[in-house]
Formats: structure tokens, C-alpha cells, sequence
């Protein structure tokens, strides 16, 4: 995962100015958004029942466990996997509009009444990197350092999504992960992978942007709403 979008308060300065300390940083350093490739015996699919895909990343470090999370995170988590971009400018358009909300939605409708379960009012931390990286700049050995940190921040177990983009011809992109509340995301931010990636990315960026949201989804999945995160 690119944990830029696993930023918080910590913070390194680069000649260019305020570059947050996470792993989403890394993000662009794909090719593609899929694994590289594994040995067959290690590769997992989703379809394990205790343990979810989460993230472009297949392989079992990176899939979140189920098992220690309450239902409605279960649920939610379950929800996310249809989450999609749904304009070609998601890197620099309202993230609100940019994603496939109303299809997560219905997703989690639809499992609520399969489970019976009666959703109540909740709210989850939203973490929002957009980044700029010259479009000549050579993305595979940051996609090493991304899985490493994807893996260390999963070990959390409160990261329930994790999505990010491809560089558009600027070398403009997005990550973002969704995680059940901000104390999850704090920690995931300080390991020695997501240090390592730091100082590989520290003067590659020529612009960066963090975002923290706040997901609220009402009684019942009735409604929802995406707003600024305020402590």
C-alpha cells in the first residue's frame, strides 16, 4: 500500500518542502496496480473466508483478517471490495465524486440483509495522498518498498481498504485507504518499512497533498457523507 496513506502527525522536510512520513508515498512507484509475480503456492485468493483482499496486493501478508474485527467492520470491509474510480481525473477531482460511493453502499444494504444486522450511525478515517512524480521516474524498486510497507501496515488489522491509481501523463496519482478509526492508522505509520520507503521517496516528488476525511455512514446505510476530518 502506498501509505501515504498511513500519514499522520510526523513529518520530514525535503528541499521541496513538508513531506509526510507514510507509505502511500510510494504509490506511483508501480507499473501496474497488481502483484508481482509469486510463487503459486503463495499466492492467495480472496475466497478464504477469515481473510479478505483488500488492496491491489493478493499475496497473505497483505490480506486484512477478519476474525478480530466487529461486524459492522467486517461488513464495511466486505462493502469496499466494489469500490472503484469512476472519473479519469480522480487525481485531482473531488475525491467525493471520484469513487463509486453509491455502489459501496448498496453493497453494504444488501450484506446488512443477508446478516440481519442492524447498522447503527459510525464513523471511519479516511486518508487521502495526492502526489505528483516526474512521469521518467523509475517505479520499480519503489514497488518493493510499497509492498513491504503495504505488508507492515496491515499487521495493524484496522486497514480496510486500500486503493490507489496509475500515474496519468504528469505523473499525477492517488492513493487512499480507509481504515476503522485514526488510532489504527497512527502506529501503522512508524515502522522500519515505511522508513525505509522515506528515505528512498524523500526528493522525488515535485508536489504532494494530504487529506484526512471523516466516512460517516448513517442508521441503517440510509445515508452517507464524506466531510473534513476534525479531532
Amino acid at each position: 500500500m502506498s501509505l501515504s496513506c498511513v500519514q499522520h502527525t510526523a513529518q520530514y522536510k525535503s528541499a521541496a518542502g513538508i513531506l509526510p512520513s507514510n507509505h502511500a508515498m510510494i504509490t506511483e512507484s508501480h507499473p501496474d496496480r497488481r502483484d508481482p509475480a509469486l510463487p503459486a503456492n503463495d499466492r492467495q485468493q480472496a475466497d478464504l473466508g477469515s481473510h479478505l483482499v483488500v488492496s491491489p496486493y493478493t499475496s497473505l501478508p497483505h490480506l486484512l483478517d477478519l476474525r478480530p474485527l466487529e461486524e459492522s467492520q467486517r461488513l464495511l470491509a466486505k462493502a469496499l471490495t466494489v469500490l472503484q474510480s469512476v472519473r479519469e481525473d480522480y487525481a485531482t477531482g473531488p475525491y467525493h465524486q471520484s469513487f463509486s460511493w453509491d455502489a459501496v453502499i448498496d453493497r453494504l444494504k444488501s450484506l446488512l440483509e443477508l446478516s440481519k444486522y442492524q447498522w447503527k450511525r459510525q464513523n471511519f478515517y479516511i486518508v487521502v495522498f495526492r502526489s505528483q512524480v516526474p512521469p521518467t521516474t523509475d517505479r520499480t524498486h519503489l514497488g518493493g518498498l510499497d509492498q513491504r510497507s503495504h505488508a507492515e501496515a496491515t499487521k495493524s488489522g484496522g486497514l480496510l481498504k486500500y486503493w490507489f491509481g496509475l500515474p496519468d501523463e504528469k505523473g499525477r496519482n492517488l492513493a487512499t485507504c480507509i481504515w476503522r478509526n485514526f488510532a489504527d492508522a497512527r502506529p501503522a505509520s512508524v515502522g522500519p518499512g515505511h522508513r525505509e520507503a522515506m528515505r528512498a521517496t524523500m526528493n522525488m516528488y515535485t508536489e504532494w497533498k494530504l487529506e484526512r476525511l471523516r466516512f460517516e455512514i448513517g442508521d441503517g446505510a440510509k445515508a452517507w457523507s464524506i466531510t473534513p476530518w476534525e479531532a
